[in-house]
This record gives C-alpha cells, sequence and structure tokens, in this order.
C-alpha cells in the first residue's frame, strides 16, 4: 500500500468513483462526506500522507478551505489537493496561502487526481514536521520514543533529553537504541537523512 489518502467529498457518487479510484492505485482511502467527519476520520486514521478536499462541502462554498487549517490544527500536516467546480481567484487564493499543495478543477479524469496525489506525496514542497511525522508512524514506535526521537532530530543530546523526559540517561540511549533498530538506522546521521532525504 503506497499510504493513506483522506477524501473529503459531499456528492456520494463523486465519493464514491474517486475512492474507488484511489484504492485501485494502490491507496488506503478514507472517505467523508463533511468537515466534521473529515476531522474525526483522520483522527482515526492514523497517519494521514495526502488530504484530497473540495471546496464546497454540502452549502458552504468554503468549508473544505477552512478545513485545511482545521486538519493542521488537529494535528494532520499533510499535503492537501483541492478539488473545486468554481475556481474562482479569490478562492485559489485562499486554497494556496492555506498551504495547499494542487489545485484540480472539475471535471477531471481520475488518472488527475491520482498523479496530484503521488506528486504531493513525493513533492519536494512537503512539511518538514510532516516528514518526520510520515517516518515515525511507519516505524512503529511508542509514545515515548516518537518524543525521544522528536528531540533527537531537534539536536539535543542524549543528556538533555534525559532532563526533558525525566529519565535516566541511561533510559534514553536504551530508547534511542530502539528507535534507531525500528527505523533501521545506525546513527542520528543516518535518522537525519531518512526524515530529510526528501526534503531537499
Amino acid at each position: 500500500m503506497k499510504g493513506t489518502v483522506l477524501l473529503v467529498e459531499d456528492e456520494y457518487d463523486t465519493r464514491e468513483m474517486l475512492a474507488r479510484a484511489l484504492e485501485r492505485a494502490g491507496y488506503r482511502c478514507v472517505a467523508a462526506a463533511d468537515g466534521r467527519e473529515a476531522l474525526d476520520r483522520a483522527a482515526r486514521a492514523g497517519f494521514v500522507d495526502v488530504v484530497v478536499t473540495d471546496v464546497v462541502l454540502g452549502s458552504d462554498d468554503r468549508r473544505g478551505l477552512r478545513l485545511m487549517a482545521e486538519l493542521r490544527a488537529a494535528g494532520v500536516r499533510a499535503p492537501v489537493v483541492i478539488i473545486t467546480a468554481y475556481a474562482d481567484v479569490e478562492k485559489v487564493k485562499m486554497a494556496l496561502n492555506e498551504g495547499a499543495a494542487y489545485l484540480l478543477e472539475k471535471p477531471f479524469r481520475a488518472a488527475e487526481l491520482t498523479d496530484a496525489v503521488e506528486r504531493a506525496r513525493a513533492g519536494p514542497g512537503t512539511d518538514v514536521a510532516h516528514a518526520v511525522d510520515r517516518v515515525l508512524a511507519h516505524a512503529h514506535l511508542t509514545e515515548k520514543e516518537q518524543a525521544v526521537a522528536r528531540h533527537l532530530l531537534e539536536g539535543f543530546s542524549s543528556g538533555e533529553i534525559a532532563e526533558l523526559e525525566h529519565n535516566s540517561p541511561k533510559t534514553i540511549r536504551q530508547h534511542v537504541s530502539q528507535i534507531y533498530a525500528k527505523c533501521g538506522v545506525a546513527s542520528r546521521a543516518e535518522l537525519f537523512r531518512l526524515v530529510f532525504a526528501r526534503q531537499a
């Protein structure tokens, strides 16, 4: 499986068709009909690689745009592909200002959507925090190991991490060993390369 896509589209037939296209392309698709459902599904989905959302959801012609900020506030920093039938200049500017990676104007072919998702997922503009989240999620680290890994990536020494996490340096060294083993690296430098290689 290539990753998880959160698809937010209020029209049932369109949502089903796009979800099937994404699944055929090798993605796990978590579909939602509105903003509230999208936030709930994102919270239960685990790591989300890419968000695809319509601008207009129900009677609200900007709900999908506001959803981008709400997802970020909820810790979902995935790149966003905006889909819309109403690509007026003001909405396009708002989408780009909110950090949309791509905008697709309806009607579009399913292949165009999967291509946009691929580019968003692999693109150099991917948020650094999202890259960190992706590596840590795929390594299946415990909550404590994730906290220690984030400190490692922020440049703290083992002694400093021990103070921050209220553990002994020996315990932190054990966590670091587990993190390296689960991530398939042998050093902090290799962990940095693993996380930031796609940012270059």
